[in-house]
């Protein structure tokens, strides 16, 4: 029993006892694959968080083999990304100013707030609360940080110097600066924009028309990015561009991820609390659903509060050495996985390729232009933005069509904390209000069936001395009500009626509050001359019911089904011919 907990916490257990030859095979290339992707895309990535360059590789080396130690995904590449990067950006971007050291130390602080919740969340196994972010409110969400990305990183493009956190404040803030537009900086953005969306779209299907096999043809599209930052480096040191205000990385330090300390300052934690709250169930959300689409495909399967306990204690890591907030990525995940990566050591060699990046390679990045990396991110971020999702979801769910555009606009509008807040929010009160106005449908029995359905869609049999009701949902405080004023509603003045049947094979549960609104509709139908009745309860239903007074004071009965009702309460004898369902 105690080797199974420990095995639980610790799944490199599990899977380590059966690694073997051929698996540290296929690991090695998938991180060769992935590390020559992750470096420029860790370096991109910092710096849309307004950090130093060398703070996205240090966040991309122990926090992935955290993660290898503890997460249960075997495909997952764990680092900084994109959304995450910009929620870091706008989180503390209010607290200090990027470039100075507390800006530094907030990111650190947000790493290890962001940490501990997930820790705690998976300890405690409350990996359920990310069921409140709907897919709508996502899929929302992502696409309006992907324009958001996109607009900030213009001003790298462009050469100038721009703020803002929403896009109207980038867009003025642009277009206020035009007239100091860099036009080297501007051709050289252009120019690697253009090329990394050639390389993504176009590279591959060229090489093996070519005849290339396809596993080169994908490290060689994949090393795309780098074959960019190593083209722009060249020409900016030597046509010497930085003189002609060029903007470029600079000195990066040749050195291992330094052991940091984040601050424990009460205010800066009060302040940065619920941001990091915000970017542990994001990355949570983001990471899993890419950990358990992967894992299917190989008919595995991930511990989604196990993963919690992964997540954190790579961004502690990430705290403790430097970096700042990361989760799973999906387009390094992908590529781990189509690279044929076995197990989380993968991950572990490409945090060992990234330390040797970190040590050796540094002094190469110091004349790599702004403008390169903010092309990296434009590209990679493009690919998240997905408007389609307003049309799906008009055409399916106007509520849902609501909760999405809702979030685009409030992200847009109002930066990234406050659209996904009010999408939360949103989709929380949509679904209060749709599921305390249930659908309600009055039943009849099909002829030549012992089934029963919606008389308003069917051509059924019924008795004008019995009606049944149909709940299609749960009761509680919220809709307990609305029951009784539709029971009320239907049986006034019906005098022949003499018997009502709740068939209540859609409900799963009934609350306290519901629970009196049962006794509450006996009582009333009993004082009418009625009698009430149920059929079809569901057993953990019937067991919370026993544990009150309501079955004893029942005027009715409990049917096994709703045919036996009808035959014993109402038996019916013609048949009319059905009707084709709507």
């Amino acid at each position: 029993m105690f080797s199974s907990a420990f095995r639980r916490y610790l799944p490199v257990l599990d899977w380590g006892r059966n690694y073997n030859k051929d698996s540290f095979s296929n690991d090695m290339i998938a991180a060769v694959i992935v590390t020559i992707m992750l470096i420029p895309q860790s370096l991109a990535y910092a710096l849309l968080a307004g950090l130093p360059p060398e703070m996205g590789l240090y966040a991309s080396i122990l926090p992935i083999i955290l993660y290898a130690i503890f997460g249960t995904s075997r495909a997952l590449a764990v680092g900084p990304v994109a959304v995450v990067s910009l929620m870091t950006a706008a989180s503390i971007g209010q607290i200090a100013e990027s470039g100075t050291a507390g800006y530094a130390i907030a990111a650190l602080t947000l790493a290890m707030l962001s940490g501990g919740i997930l820790l705690l969340m998976g300890v405690f196994r409350l990996g359920f609360l990310a069921n409140f972010l709907s897919h709508p409110v996502i899929a929302g969400f992502i696409t309006a940080s992907g324009v958001l990305i996109a607009s900030s990183q213009l001003k790298h493009i462009l050469g100038v110097d721009a703020k803002g956190h929403t896009l109207v404040e980038i867009v003025i803030s642009i277009g206020s600066h035009l007239g100091e537009v860099n036009w080297v900086t501007l051709v050289i953005g252009v120019c690697a924009t253009a090329f990394l969306f050639w390389v993504r779209k176009g590279l591959k299907p060229l090489l093996l028309g070519m005849g290339a096999k396809p596993r080169v043809a994908d490290v060689i599209t994949k090393a795309g990015p780098v074959a960019a930052v190593v083209v722009t480096t060249a020409v900016v040191w030597l046509l010497g561009l930085e003189q002609s205000g060029v903007k470029i990385v600079g000195a990066v330090p040749q050195s291992l991820p330094p052991l940091t300390m984040p601050s424990f300052s009460s205010e800066l934690l009060g302040s940065l609390f619920v941001p990091a709250l915000l970017i542990s169930v994001i990355g949570f959300v983001e990471s899993v659903s890419v950990a358990q689409t992967l894992a299917a495909k190989k008919r595995q399967r991930i511990d989604p509060d196990q993963e919690l306990i992964g997540l954190g204690a790579a961004n502690l890591g990430a705290a403790f050495t430097g970096g700042f907030p990361v989760t799973g990525g999906f387009s390094r995940s992908v590529v781990n996985f189509d690279a044929g990566a076995e197990t989380p050591a993968a991950g572990a060699y490409t945090a060992v390729g990234l330390a040797i990046a970190a040590v050796s390679l540094t002094p190469l990045i110091f004349f790599l232009p702004k403008a390169t990396l903010a092309a990296t991110i434009i590209v990679a971020v493009l690919s998240l933005v997905n408007f389609s999702i307003l049309k799906h979801s008009w055409n399916y769910s106007k509520s849902d069509f609501t909760a999405v555009s809702a979030t685009i606009l409030l992200t847009l509008g109002f930066g990234v904390e406050t659209g996904v807040s009010a999408g939360v929010l949103l989709s929380i009160g949509l679904y209060l209000y749709k599921t305390s106005r249930p659908h309600i449908a009055e039943v009849g029995l099909v002829p030549g069936t012992e089934h029963f359905r919606n008389i308003n869609r069917h051509e059924v049999l019924t008795k004008p001395e019995m009606l049944t009701i149909r709940i299609d949902e749960s009761l509680y405080f919220a809709n307990a009500r609305f029951l009784e004023d539709y029971i009320y509603d239907r049986a006034v003045g019906d005098e022949a009626l003499q018997h009502v049947v709740l068939q209540c094979s859609a409900v799963n549960e009934v609350d306290l509050s519901a629970l009196e609104s049962l006794e509450a509709i006996n009582h009333r139908l009993e004082d009418a001359g009625i009698k009430l009745h149920l059929s079809e309860v569901k057993g953990p239903v019937m067991d919370r019911l026993k544990r009150s007074h309501f079955l004893e004071d029942l005027t009715g009965q409990v049917f096994l089904s709703q045919f036996h009702a009808q035959e014993e309460l109402a038996p019916l004898t013609s048949s009319p011919v059905e009707k084709a369902s709507a």
